[in-house]
């Protein structure tokens, strides 16, 4: 059944969007204000992005314990809120019977803040932790200078985000100006509220009206129009001025093809020369009729950059000749798929940019034609369309009734109904070679990642502990496909796979590097360094010879597991049934080397299974307090976090912790008082958090990994056992782990950008 939508105006001028979409499980919000960072007064930097960490610190009706990010994170959900240029958005996802809270919660904040000078002086140090570490991101300041250069005079090439200097907080002009900024822009006339859920529209719009009705009326407020961006300063990055309305929609129908990577495409041609290593093209502005994007293009060493530009002039040229209707009409497929893989939080966030998933009508084709008359062209280069990609075909490949291998589990937790399967294999690998045919395999890879990515699948390829392991996740019909041809480059890379060097990711900060690291880390494993020597396909062929494998599907009907199990006639590999045992932990600090002069570390608790009912609810009474603690009241960064965790089948309690001035002991010292503090349960706490495990309101990616993490446990996947659990947990086992888990003999892994600090402590 299709999503109905609905649009009305409310009588305070609020725009509201509403979404019926039945396939659904859960519901969000968007909620967007018409209002960013340069519309804040140039005296103060950083006002409206401060004004968005405010709201979140509580009301006088929803105090900060009980305020949308708490209220939304005991409900399993998902919350946070961005400030761009010319508008903020505030958004989260739900369960669908939660709908009403959160949409309560985050209308009072927003309508009725509580602005006081202690809590401005406490979140403001939490902005300038932001800042420092924003100041020592190299990606970040290349973007920044990016900015600058190509934007001169413009606002886009100021410093919008704030910092301890920018904030002066005991100005009384710089506090009316806050209270002006709040006034004039969040009200009625300046906000669109989308929201998007299973429910009737009528529902929806019930309780929309309800809640949304808090704000004061008022009136669009015009903008100020910004300066003329200037012409084109920088290869491949593109400015336009004077666009007609529909322009932004325009781009995403030329972005999808530019980042076509297959042949006849520019980076199709560029591949083809082995010059391609990456390549990314994204908005970076869009407001009042401009446009400011990049292709973020990465080329091997022997690629000659002024060709590669002419190629992409060339190609340019060619799209300008190429049939609108055409590329409109593929788009509208690539939309359709796009609509159909989203989350409600997805939905809701494209509905409130008014720009949902749907091809260009009348009005966004001309302003498509407008869009490439801009751009640099010439006639250069033998260019075609490519053909239409299998990969965004909904069917089933068809196959005869085949037994699958009986190394492939399969798991009912995610039913076939839900029109959105997994599947997991892994590969136990017993070569010095390993990590270095990874990279190999990884890189021959790219292209079908990049068109899995088009399509709207998941297709991941990592290295784990000893394991090889391929994830692919989406539409049933979809995943097949992609598989099948998964399995033809495992065997066969192509030759220059072996030769070329992969591109350098961005460094990514600690305390993300830290998680990427951690499942490595729990196998006891350290990155290893790439030596550079000759790699070959019979190398790679002498490791398929040897390596088993096992795996997991969900989320399939009997057809699609016929089509799954003859694509796995092709995988590589033996196929065994008897699975390793998951990881043991034991006390033990591991250092992790990487980029970034910031303190951070990862605390990792496991549980048995007997106690994973406990732990849940030992994480979820631990959040609040860990978070006031550590952010709020100590301010030891603005990375912090504690949650349930589970890592390669091992649950636990993981806490993290990125801190500009804090060192790790001290870090450690400050969570493990938080432990000592203890924590009250609540019968209606453990109640919620039980009616959270059911298939019916989880995200069907969160119940496939859960499916995935029971079978590397080795346990049950059925969700009614996690209930049981915690429901049967009572405050003395609270208090009994809490123990457990301060005892100097508790295992724990701490994984840190740090050695262990040489004196005795606990």
């Amino acid at each position: 059944m299709p999503d109905a939508t609905r649009h009305l105006t409310l009588a305070n001028g609020l725009h509201l969007t509403l979404r019926h979409a039945p396939r659904l499980k859960r519901a969000a919000a968007a909620l967007r204000v018409h209002a960013g960072s340069h519309d804040a007064p140039g005296r103060w930097p950083g006002l409206a992005h401060f004004l968005e960490h405010l709201f979140f610190l509580g009301t006088e009706r929803f105090p900060l314990d009980d305020g949308l990010m708490r209220h939304v994170q005991a409900l399993g959900g998902q919350v946070n809120a961005s400030t761009r240029e010319r508008t903020t958005d505030f958004f989260f996802e739900v369960p669908a019977n939660a709908l009403a809270g959160a949409l309560e919660r985050l209308c009072q904040m927003l309508a009725e803040p509580e602005l006081g000078i202690a809590r401005q002086r406490n979140e403001r140090e939490v902005i300038h932790a932001e800042f420092i570490a924003w100041s020592r991101n190299l990606q970040a300041q290349r973007q920044f200078a990016l900015l600058q250069a190509a934007a001169p005079g413009h606002p886009l090439s100021g410093f919008h985000a704030g910092n301890r200097y920018t904030l002066a907080l005991q100005d009384p002009a710089f506090q009316q100006a806050l209270k002006h900024f709040h006034q004039h822009f969040y009200q009625g006339g300046q906000i669109t509220l989308s929201v998007c859920g299973p429910q009737s529209l009528d529902e929806l719009e019930r309780l929309s009206r309800q809640f949304a009705s808090v704000f004061a009326t008022g009136q669009r407020q015009p903008q100020h129009r910004p300066p003329a961006l200037p012409g084109n300063t920088q290869a491949r990055v593109f400015a336009h001025d004077g666009l007609p309305e529909g322009s932004e929609q325009a781009l995403e129908l030329l972005l999808s093809c530019l980042e076509d990577s297959r042949p006849g495409s520019w980076l199709g041609e560029l591949r083809q020369r082995g010059w391609l290593q990456a390549c990314k093209a994204e908005t970076l502005y869009a407001h009042a009729g401009q446009l400011l994007w990049q292709v973020d293009l990465q080329l091997g060493q022997t690629a000659c950059v002024d060709e590669a530009q002419r190629l992409l002039h060339g190609w340019f040229h060619f799209m300008r000749q190429a049939s609108p209707a055409q590329l409109n009409l593929r788009f509208a497929s690539l939309q359709q798929r796009r609509e159909q893989a989203a989350s409600a939080l997805e939905l809701a966030r494209r509905d409130s940019t008014g720009k949902p998933f749907a091809a260009l009508d009348a009005q966004g084709l001309r302003a498509f034609q407008q869009l490439l008359d801009g751009l640099p062209n010439s006639a250069y280069g033998q260019w075609h369309i490519p053909a239409n990609d299998p990969l965004l075909c909904n069917d089933l490949p068809t196959a005869p009734a085949t037994p699958l291998p009986d190394a492939m589990s399969v798991s009912d937790a995610l039913p076939a109904s839900r029109q959105h399967a997994e599947l997991h294999l892994r590969w136990q690998i017993h070569s010095p070679l390993r990590q270095r045919l990874h990279a190999v395999l990884e890189q021959a890879l790219a292209p079908l990642r990049e068109r899995a990515e088009h399509a709207s699948l998941q297709l991941d390829f990592a290295t784990v502990g000893g394991y090889w392991h391929l994830r692919c996740a989406g539409l049933p019909g979809a995943v097949v496909r992609a598989c099948e041809e998964a399995f033809e480059v495992l065997r066969s890379p192509a030759a220059e796979s072996f030769t070329s060097v992969p591109p350098s990711a961005p460094p990514l900060i600690p305390i993300r590097a830290l998680l990427k690291q951690l499942p490595d880390a729990l196998h006891g494993l350290a990155p290893e360094v790439v030596a550079a020597s000759p790699l070959d396909q019979g190398q790679l062929q002498h490791i398929w010879q040897h390596a088993t494998w096992q795996g997991l599907a969900t989320g399939f009907d009997e057809a699609g597991l016929d089509a799954l199990a003859a694509a796995l006639r092709r995988c590589p590999g033996w196929g065994v049934s008897a699975r390793p045992l998951p990881p043991t932990l034991e006390r033990r600090w591991q250092q992790a080397a990487m980029a970034g002069s910031e303190q951070a570390l990862l605390l990792f608790y496991p549980l048995a299974p007997a106690e994973q009912g406990a732990g849940r609810l030992l994480a979820q009474l631990l959040q609040g307090p860990v978070y006031q603690r550590l952010r709020v009241e100590l301010q030891l960064g603005y990375a912090v976090f504690s949650t349930f965790r589970q890592v390669e089948g091992v649950a636990g309690l993981l806490f993290g912790v990125q801190s500009p001035h804090a060192g790790h002991r001290e870090i450690i010292g400050h969570i493990q008082d938080v432990l000592r503090q203890g924590v009250r349960l609540e019968p209606k706490t453990r109640q919620a958090l039980a009616e959270q495990f059911v298939e019916a309101a989880m995200t069907n990616a969160d119940v496939a990994h859960w499916a995935w993490q029971a079978y590397l446990g080795r346990q049950t996947d059925e969700l009614n056992a996690v209930q049981r659990s915690i429901l049967m947990t009572q405050q003395a086992d609270l208090d009994t782990l809490l123990r457990h888990m301060l005892d100097a003999d508790a295992a724990w892994l701490c994984l840190a950008n740090a050695a262990q600090p040489s004196d005795s402590w606990h």
